[in-house]
């Protein structure tokens, strides 16, 4: 086979790369830059323009002139600057900390710090909008890892509170969020941790450069108590203009990485040229207090003009929904000298599509000018010309994203998760549609017996609509688990077709919430290695567990509690389905936010399920979320 041809590996691959560029989820990597239409960066993090900045090129030059090219080998093989050291004692005189420790790359240095000092017997809160390398580095680490709800220091309390007793107990949360562009509540998050003996991590990639005094990032912005403090993550290729990362933090943290950090014992070290860079650019960065008073009035001013929420720094994010909407947008600022990126899943969730603005202090009021021209006409405020560059393409372009219905995010679905098989989740589903008012998809049907039908009984007709959505994507007659009921039908499930089919259907349902019914227990499979858990995981949809109420249930739904919280999903809502147990109920309680007795319904119609829901504010509990 020539290095031509495509195996049969190879054209699988290319199905789906396809597949991801129909749906609007393309991606292709450039040269670096800006290219011949793009005139204007809103891209890129390089906040304060020290990528380009005179001082800190020569000093990367001659660092390379004076040490090579290359790291050579790993710091504990001798590989390195000479001056790596003293750029390490640098960055942590700078942020007030003891130590510092420099990786190759912010993602690096994650992973490296979660699973040097995280573990089995260990527990971490997690803020759920945490960047992609702060949870593979939790996933790493085989610590037992609970999700809280966005910015949302109680939860982040209360997960703390019941985790009291672990080996070792953290709180994990960037300080300015990389898409959202919003800071966390560091002054909560640090007295809870305080309070409850746990330790704070904070990742300063998007903050440090930008906010806080002499730049030195969101938790010296937001005055919290440094007690809790166990570590700062400050990535050194964004407002610092090189590359590379620190976790700086106290003595025996930066030993303990260095011991046990992979990640740091097995790569290469930093370039020398990185080094050189950085030394030169902490001290310019430290000192650019009026490029930071320019960069902030540059993005309050974006926002004010889209509509969006006043900035916590150099992001500012707006909205479009749809994923091909979103590359429409940004196409059309692109074709005016723009380049704005759209940002799509898995980055953020399903139908939450955004174009990230990346204000720097180098842009001028024209640019500025220009900016807010060419997004007039895809927010609908303009005269639906692109004032800015204006081309046919363009004009096509925007078109496509003036739909009112474009700027909309649908809420995420909410799927009824089940322990087991036959344990009255379809009676819950009804429930929770009835409660929430929403329509209703079960994406796999098995058996003869119509899941769909049962629902649409029990939970009856919404005002204008049916309450069963859709049929459902897969129907198969053996009542047997979605990949056994396939293969006997000689057919195979693709993961593919559910991911884009429960997308549509999301977007048919808003304004309200989709009720998606699962198959069987979380851990059933759809193919033969891929399993219902993995698709929870992928869709990060709220989700509401079903379990049995009685004697010799608690194995089960314990478990699959922990199989939820390891993919980073904490139930809204755990429903137990019939003849109340007292002590399971209040075993399980410690476990949940929210837990709710549902018995056997006589007569089971909607005027029982609506007497039931009067006493149960299931509805509350699960928007809550």
């Amino acid at each position: 086979m020539g290095l031509g041809e495509l195996n049969e590996v190879d054209r699988a691959l290319a199905a789906e790369v396809a597949d991801w560029r129909r749906r609007g989820l393309g991606r292709s990597v450039g040269g670096g830059g800006t290219d011949g239409r793009v005139a204007v960066d809103f891209t890129s993090n390089d906040y304060l323009g020290m990528a380009g900045n005179a001082a800190v090129c020569a000093a990367a030059s001659e660092a390379a002139r004076e040490h090579g090219a290359g790291g050579r080998a790993a710091r504990l093989l001798g590989g390195g600057s000479p001056k790596t050291a003293d750029l390490e004692h640098q960055l942590a005189s700078w942020l007030g900390a003891d130590a510092a420790l420099l990786l190759p790359s912010g993602y690096q240095a994650n992973l490296t710090l979660m699973a040097a000092i995280a573990g089995p017997g260990d527990v971490v809160v997690s803020d759920e909008d945490n960047h992609a390398s702060l949870i593979d580095g939790l996933r790493l680490s085989r610590a037992t890892v609970k999700v809280f709800r966005h910015a949302d220091a109680e939860h982040a309390a209360a997960l703390l509170e019941e985790s009291r007793g672990a080996r070792r107990v953290l709180c994990v949360t960037e300080s300015v969020f990389s898409m959202g562009g919003d800071r966390a509540p560091l002054v909560e998050l640090s007295e809870a941790c305080a309070r409850l003996g746990a330790g704070l991590i904070v990742d300063e990639a998007h903050a440090v450069g930008v906010v806080g005094p002499r730049g030195r990032g969101g938790f010296a912005a937001s005055g919290a108590a440094s007690a809790p403090l166990v570590a700062q993550i400050v990535t050194g290729g964004k407002a610092l203009g090189a590359a590379g990362a620190f976790i700086a933090g106290s003595q025996a943290l930066v030993e303990a990485v260095i011991h046990k950090g992979r990640g740091f014992m097995f790569s290469t070290a930093v370039a020398p040229a990185v080094v050189g860079a950085l030394e030169a650019s902490i001290g310019l960065v430290a000192d650019a207090d009026p490029a930071r008073e320019i960069l902030r009035a540059h993005a309050v001013r974006i926002a004010a003009a889209a509509g969006a929420p006043e900035p916590s720094a150099a992001i500012v994010p707006i909205l479009i929904g749809d994923e091909r909407r979103a590359v429409a947008a940004a196409e059309a600022l692109r074709a005016g000298g723009l380049g704005v990126r759209a940002v799509r899943q898995p980055t953020v969730r399903p139908g939450a599509a955004q174009l990230r603005v990346a204000c720097h202090a180098q842009h001028r009021s024209q640019d500025i000018d220009a900016l807010l021209d060419g997004l007039a006409p895809i927010l609908g405020a303009g005269d639906g010309t692109v004032r800015a560059g204006d081309t046919d393409g363009a004009q096509r372009a925007v078109e496509t994203v003036s739909s009112p219905s474009s700027l909309t995010v649908p809420p995420p679905p909410v799927f009824i998760v089940g322990t087991d098989t036959d344990i009255g989740k379809t009676v819950a589903a009804a429930a929770v549609a009835r409660a929430l008012d929403a329509p209703y998809w079960k994406p796999v049907q098995t058996g003869e017996d119509s899941d769909s039908r049962t629902v649409e009984r029990l939970a009856g007709p919404r005002p204008d609509a049916a309450r069963v959505i859709a049929a459902p994507a897969y129907e198969f007659p053996l009542p047997a688990s979605p990949h056994t009921a396939a293969a006997a039908a000689g057919a195979v499930i693709d993961p593919e077709v559910l991911h884009v089919a429960l997308g549509d259907r999301v977007r048919e349902a808003a304004p309200a919430p989709l009720v998606v019914e699962l198959a069987g227990g979380l851990h059933v499979p759809l193919t033969a290695s891929y399993t219902q858990a993995d698709w929870l995981a992928r869709e990060r949809p709220r989700v509401v567990l079903i379990a049995r109420s009685g004697l010799g249930t608690l194995n089960h739904t314990l478990l699959t509690l922990e199989a939820l919280r390891a993919r980073r999903l904490t139930p809204s809502a755990l429903i137990l389905v019939g003849e109340p147990h007292a002590e399971n109920a209040a075993t399980l309680a410690a476990h949940v936010d929210h837990l709710f007795e549902l018995p056997t319904l006589a007569p089971l119609d909607p005027g029982a399920i609506d007497a039931w829901l009067a006493e149960h504010p299931l509805a509350d509990a699960i928007r809550r979320e």
